[in-house]
């Protein structure tokens, strides 16, 4: 039964989709005690998964139980906030009878860090460097497990649910066929004049910023944030590296408050952004502070914390990484044990101060999940959505497809995943992406 829960999940094309689309194949094909359901969903302004656990509980659940099964568990929690009232009450009863509890987390950035929930749950620190499973834990987002449990019954991944928000009419949260573009996801939240405007795809402290309105929604897109160029969040966010860089050499005042609300730090983890950013001048003899970095998720929480002198300790630690990278310079192994910061709970940031800070005080509004009469015409399907590996594709131009069907299969040894039709067509080109344009008969539909 276990192998025939990965096969499955494998064969569906199921990745993290809450994050960087780990295969959840790999990650279920391990023993861990505990399965914890990350549905903390931090991120501001998202909605995505707190109204799927309010209104698919069960079919999470289900979801839940098939991974618990597949590695061995004998616990499984469920993490979410307080404030997410309705899906408190509908996992309450989807969860009456089992050996699965609820886990209520305050309101505070990031929450979903997996580093952070595996701690609030359980208490204890997963490694500077490791993962979950070094500490015997798994853990999901909830939307993956809403596909494991459509994988239990063998429907691929073929569409995503993501938060339309920022400067639209109609905040809207909406289950869509991936592939389709940014701008017809923009326009179902009724919005369709785009000049002088820039979207974050995420959320507005992760997620990337982009004029390019054609991109195509994928397997991980979970928000989309529409807001005018000269937004100030936007204008920050937009800055060159290099502008980063020289005002990081020149105004960085030591205050170390990244430092003191760097998530990870208050974890024991050795990260100081604060003594990154004073060797920035320092590279070739301060390379063991640079190396500091490599421990960064670049969750931007010492932004929020450098709220005076608006340096991005982040971008400076991403670039740092990149570089150490290419140069093949990995972390230093250790055996120190981590200890949190004993002011940690005082040094949470809650979210509504966030959300102020950021200037997205009028667009922290409800978006309600809602269906809708669309069929794209075409999809752009990229063939790595994940990752690891890219898909290989297993259509050729002319061919026609059904929704559903494999378009792109896991290349023979590698980590990977299964890419499939998101609409029935006529594929038109074969390349990094498949496109398929709907052949008239209503093939677009989802």
């Amino acid at each position: 039964m276990r192998e025939e829960i990965i096969k499955k999940i494998k064969d569906g094309g199921v990745v993290g989709a809450g994050g960087a689309g780990f295969p959840t194949y790999v990650k279920v094909n391990a023993g861990a005690e505990h399965v914890i359901v990350n549905g903390a969903e931090c991120e501001p302004l998202l909605r995505v998964d707190q109204q799927l656990m309010a209104e698919q509980a069960e079919k999470m659940v289900r979801g839940l139980e098939a991974v618990m099964q597949a590695v061995g568990a004998s616990l499984g929690t469920i993490a979410l906030k307080s404030k997410y009232h309705e899906a408190i009450e509908a996992l309450e009863k989807a969860i009456a009878g089992k050996p699965l509890k609820l886990f209520i987390l305050g309101d505070f950035y990031p929450a979903g860090d997996e580093h952070v929930t595996v701690y609030e749950v359980t208490k204890k620190i997963i490694p500077e460097g490791g993962i979950p499973l070094k500490v015997g834990c798994v853990v999901d987002n909830v939307e993956t497990l809403i596909n494991v449990a459509d994988a239990l019954d063998d429907v691929p991944v073929t569409d995503t649910y993501l938060t339309v928000t920022g400067e639209v009419p109609n905040p809207i949260t909406l289950k869509l066929p991936i592939g389709m573009t940014i701008a017809e996801a923009l326009a179902l939240a009724g919005q369709r004049n785009l000049e002088d405007k820039l979207v974050v795809e995420g959320g507005p402290m992760m997620g990337k910023v982009l004029e390019d309105f054609d991109q195509p929604i994928t397997k991980t897109t979970k928000g989309l944030i529409l807001l005018a160029a000269d937004h100030p969040m936007m204008k920050v966010r937009s800055m060159s590296l290099a502008t980063i860089i020289k005002h990081a050499k020149a105004a960085c005042i030591q205050c170390r408050r990244c430092t003191d609300l760097c998530p990870r730090h208050m974890l024991g983890h050795k990260l100081s952004p604060h003594r990154i950013m004073r060797g920035l001048n320092y590279m070739d003899g301060e390379l063991g502070v640079m190396k500091m970095a490599l421990s960064c998720t670049e969750c931007g929480a010492c932004e929020y914390a450098c709220n005076i002198m608006h340096l991005s300790p982040r971008r400076i630690n991403a670039m740092i990484k990149m570089e150490l990278g290419k140069n093949g310079i990995k972390a230093d192994p250790h055996n120190r044990e981590e200890e949190v910061t004993p002011t940690r709970e005082y040094m949470k940031i809650p979210v509504k101060r966030l959300v102020a800070s950021l200037g997205l005080m009028p667009y922290n509004v409800a978006a309600p999940l809602t269906e809708v009469d669309y069929a794209p015409q075409k999809v752009t399907i990229p063939l790595k959505q994940h990752l690891g590996a890219p898909a290989q594709p297993l259509v050729t131009v002319g061919q026609r497809v059904d929704r559903g069907a494999l378009i792109g299969g896991i290349p023979e040894g590698a980590m990977g995943a299964n890419v499939h039709a998101s609409i029935s067509g006529v594929v038109r080109e074969v390349s990094a992406n498949i496109v398929i344009e709907a052949d008239g008969d209503g093939g677009g539909r989802p």
